[in-house]
């Protein structure tokens, strides 16, 4: 769904307050003479891998001292592998709890991690997601043209025209017609998601808002283009559009910048598992080696 900020009960709040940080880190930027979404992102991405890092170096230890205390975990469920009588199970989890109380640990240690972790992943996501709604200074850009659309007649059909006529993907939103905000926020929602094309397509929509037109889309473009790429758009629509425009430079980006996502997580994985030895024959192994081999392919079908 469109429409500015997201109301989630834990997820809005969370992106609310990252969205204060993202919108700080840009003001400063603009004061610098350097205005650019892309690098504030890249800045704000360190700013949140810094905060986290005490939860990396926390999951890491739990790795580490599960790889450690695997070979005594084994020699317990061997132990009692054909017992299932209820005095043998409750030794056995007895058993259990001794081994993670001896290396100071806790079973669920690692799903507290990463239960911190993901509402902030996931809060990251709306903010990126919707830059607009976040950074004060990116949605200002929008305003004179917002307002010319406003004031033009059956505004609410045409930018349903828009919409239908762009390649976005997201649900579409019922537009009141009625000149309220948030109408006003559905508008600017929809001019921030457009492609390039797309705002070239938009002067035969709104022929009378030319100048304006053509100012709003200068001005976002020199504060959304990184390495020449509109950072607004899909890897996968660069990918399309610069394939018939023979635009082989933006090609190469488009297609590195998912790969790279891919490959840092791969990294990150391999490095993270340096020291651990965990058995194949343990099942919390064979799930882990599951989700690290799918975690990376999801990521790289998401940043597509």
């Amino acid at each position: 769904m469109f429409l500015t900020k997201h109301n989630g009960m834990i997820i809005g709040p969370i992106a609310s307050l990252l969205g204060m940080c993202m919108n700080g880190i840009f003001y400063v930027l603009n004061q610098i003479g350097i205005p650019n979404i892309g690098l504030a992102i890249i800045l704000f991405t360190l700013v949140i891998y810094i905060f986290m890092t005490p939860l990396q170096i926390k999951q890491q230890k739990f790795s580490k001292l599960s790889s450690v205390m695997q070979p005594e975990l084994m020699k317990i469920q061997k132990k009692y592998q054909n017992k299932k009588d209820q005095v043998s199970m409750q030794k056995m989890q007895e058993e259990t709890q001794a081994v993670y109380a001896k290396y100071g640990v806790s079973p669920s240690g690692s799903c507290l991690q990463l239960f911190i972790q993901m509402p902030i992943l996931f809060a990251l996501y709306r903010v990126f997601y919707n830059i607009p709604a976040y950074i004060g200074s990116v949605k200002n850009i929008f305003s004179g043209l917002v307002n010319g659309i406003i004031a033009t007649p059956h505004y609410d059909k045409i930018m349903d025209k828009v919409y239908k006529a762009s390649n976005m993907k997201a649900v579409s939103v019922d537009i009141a017609g009625n000149g309220s905000a948030a109408d006003k926020n559905y508008i600017i929602d929809v001019l921030y998601k457009l492609s390039d094309k797309d705002w070239d397509k938009l002067h035969k929509f709104f022929p009378d808002l030319a100048d304006q037109i053509n100012n709003t889309h200068s001005s976002l473009h020199s504060v959304n283009s990184l390495f020449g790429i509109n950072i607004s758009d899909t890897p996968w629509n660069l990918i399309s559009t610069s394939v018939a425009d023979h635009a082989y430079f933006i090609l190469f980006l488009a297609l590195l910048l998912p790969i790279l996502s891919y490959l840092s997580q791969v990294i990150n994985i391999k490095v993270g598992q340096l020291n651990n030895n965990l058995s194949d024959d343990d099942p919390m192994a064979r799930q882990m080696k599951s989700m690290n081999l799918m975690m990376p392919l999801m990521s790289l079908f998401f940043a597509f």
